[in-house]
């Protein structure tokens, strides 16, 4: 599936294709579960841009790389 989301730190729009993700899952994690628990495959840069449209990379310019 392919997610689009805005970064809060750019505003740029990004998408990411996460083909374990469906609508389904996604109406659970927005309906109260966690992340974690609805998305156990993904790794941690792909559900916090599930949450929130930050990338890796922006991640790493703006709290250093390794963060």
């Amino acid at each position: 599936m392919l997610i689009v989301r805005k970064s809060p730190f750019t505003g740029k729009t990004h998408e990411w294709d996460m083909p374990t993700v469906t609508e389904e899952r996604l109406s659970e994690w927005a309906n109260g579960g966690l992340v974690q628990d609805v998305f156990p495959e993904l790794t941690s840069e792909e559900r916090e841009f599930i949450m929130t449209g930050i990338t890796p990379e922006e991640w790493d310019e703006v709290f250093g790389e390794g963060c």
